[in-house]
């Protein structure tokens, strides 16, 4: 179906209301109506993502219903019976119309569920799943997206996001609702008149806080000198606000100034038009409170609070944003050292991180003797590890993480959780702090020792359908029409994980990738640099992850640039040839 068509079939069906169709017929750009009808909004691994507005490409109630529906099918196919979905949302735009909507749409069929009271974090969704014994999960989120995005993720009921065989089955039931009258729905009141809708709240927020203070390494230390700590934290308008602040309360952290401009929630982002903790803009506020109050530690959290930044002070006095790796690997190294002198750590414990994060992790675990494993980028693929290892009983999880600003400690949530991120981020800088020495002069000691690693991440935004033909076409060239150098610098390995191929490029050996199959290419360079590509799951865009090594900053800053220059102009030819 071409798309004037469906345009025409959304405008002229019984069942899209006289609003949805006003807003259709209101769009003069006929580009604007192609983006918006040319495919249906897919359903991927994780679930729908994209703008808000009406159409087959947007997210909306029917787009929304639709995803729902599917759900709804592939559980009732899967269990049959005693079924239970819980549902989380956080602070955009269209977050709990769109979060009732798929309520009321699963009770239609039959299907129970649990719905937060008011906005709640991505990770709180994940251990509702879990403690409700749910048989799926559903948080309504685009997580750091810019305003005009919000999104939908399904949780299996392991509390984890779908991973790959479950998300194709969901998929397969959700093109099977091919006509707006199989999406069936009541009203909100009916739902809970049939005892079929079941609000939630303050039960699940003290367990789940319980659960995230047990996880305190250094009781000791935190108890006695908890309100020395100095602290800013801004929620970025969303849903962190509340429980942040409620565990360090409850910890004991006294001392904590909120960035007041951006602690309410607020679906259009009025202080930071792209809400992430990535970008150091969202700490423009934060950085002016410090001039009075000093703090020891800084830090944000993304909307669905599921991503948490932090800035610290260098040996210059300036404020540093750090990066997530450099985040990482800080946590990895207090969290292992910490468990280490406490006799705390096990023998088959494990660290895990995504094939584009630092692998200066891999040089802390080793120091540890902690095995370390590499998964496909994103946090879902870790929950599915941490799932593996309590079934089979063999491996302990101690800490994952990803470039991206997720982190997770336990194992009692399956997606990367920025409270409990923030709980072990203040034990950190409260134990360096007593040791006299700041997160830098921590920072700095772990490069002193494995190395000054330097690592970037350049986005390309390719907007439309045109853009997404681009995309699939430089991977292509990248896949088949390489050089097997950067200037003087050798390939010496490819990785390919659509065709699951590592190919060592001297050798001319191939080794087998034991992951999911995924459109990624890495490649290795001979002074062990590397770079990644992939396309974006969640936005327009191409992401091209580096990294170098350099045995001081300045030189690790010099290598990059140097790599940096050679890569994208790999990167233009592909996009251009």
């Amino acid at each position: 179906m071409v798309y004037r068509d469906k345009y025409d079939l959304w405008l002229n069906s019984e069942l899209i209301d006289e609003s949805a169709k006003k807003e259709l017929r209101d769009i003069k750009d006929e580009i604007e109506i192609e983006d918006r009808f040319y495919k249906d909004l897919e359903f991927g691994t994780g679930g729908l993502r994209g703008i808000i507005g009406m159409g087959s490409n947007r997210m909306n109630i029917y787009t929304v219903g639709k995803a729902t529906q599917g759900l709804a099918d592939y559980l009732l196919n899967k269990y049959k019976e005693d079924i239970s979905v819980s549902i989380a949302y956080d602070s955009r735009i269209m977050s709990k119309e769109f979060a009732e909507a798929a309520a009321t749409n699963l009770c239609a069929n039959g299907i129970k569920v649990n719905l937060f009271e008011s906005l709640r974090p991505t990770p709180m969704l994940s251990y509702t799943v879990r403690y409700l014994k749910s048989k799926a999960g559903i948080v309504i989120t685009a997580s750091h997206n810019p305003k005009q995005y919000n999104g939908y993720k399904a949780y299996g009921e392991d509390g984890g996001q779908v991973t790959d065989k479950a998300a194709k089955e969901i998929i397969s039931f959700v093109q099977k609702v091919d006509d707006f009258s199989k999406i069936k729905t009541m009203s909100y009141d009916e739902a809970k008149e049939k005892k079929l809708l079941n609000i939630i709240g303050e039960d699940i927020d003290k367990s789940y806080l319980e659960k995230v203070k047990g996880l305190t390494i250094r009781k000791e230390l935190v108890d006695k000198y908890a309100e020395e700590l100095k602290i800013i934290y801004t929620p970025i308008h969303g849903s962190g606000n509340i429980p942040v602040r409620r565990v360090l309360k409850e910890l004991g952290y006294k001392n904590v100034s909120i960035v007041k401009e951006q602690e309410q929630p607020d679906g259009s982002f009025t202080t930071a038009a792209y809400p992430n903790p990535e970008d150091p803009k969202v700490f423009n506020i934060a950085l002016n409170m410090a001039k009075e109050i000093q703090p020891d530690i800084i830090f944000g959290t993304d909307p669905d609070c599921d991503r948490i930044g932090i800035v610290i002070k260098d040996n210059n006095g300036e404020y540093k944003v750090l990066t997530g790796n450099q985040t990482g690997a800080l946590l990895t190294h207090y969290i292992l050292s910490s468990l280490k002198e406490l006799n705390k750590l096990p023998q088959n414990s494990v660290v895990i991180k995504t094939i584009v994060t630092t692998e200066l992790a891999a040089s802390i675990a080793k120091e540890y003797n902690v095995e370390l494993i590499d998964v496909l980028t994103g946090f879902k693929y870790i929950g599915e590890k941490i799932k593996n290892f309590e079934e089979k009983g063999d491996k302990k999880y101690i800490f994952g993480f990803e470039e991206s600003y997720g982190y997770l400690a336990g194992d009692f949530v399956r997606d990367k959780d920025a409270i409990i991120a923030a709980e072990l981020i203040c034990e950190m800088t409260l134990y360096y702090k007593k040791k006299g020495i700041s997160l830098y002069d921590a920072l700095m000691n772990l490069y002193e020792k494995f190395g000054f690693y330097k690592e970037k991440l350049i986005s390309i935004e390719l907007q439309g359908k045109e853009g997404q033909e681009k995309i699939g076409n430089a991977l292509e060239y990248l896949r088949h029409s390489m050089s097997q150098s950067l200037g003087a610098n050798r390939i010496v390995k490819k990785m390919d994980y659509k065709i699951s191929i590592e190919k060592d490029l001297l050798s001319i050996a191939e080794n087998r990738i034991e992951l999911p199959k995924s459109n990624v290419l890495k490649f290795m360079l001979e002074d062990n640099s590397w770079f990644v590509v992939r396309p974006s799951g969640t936005e327009p865009k191409m992401k091209v992850y580096l990294s170098v090594t350099g045995n001081s900053l300045k030189d690790s800053e010099e290598k990059m640039e140097q790599f940096e220059k050679a890569v994208c102009e790999i990167i233009d030819r592909a996009c251009n040839c």
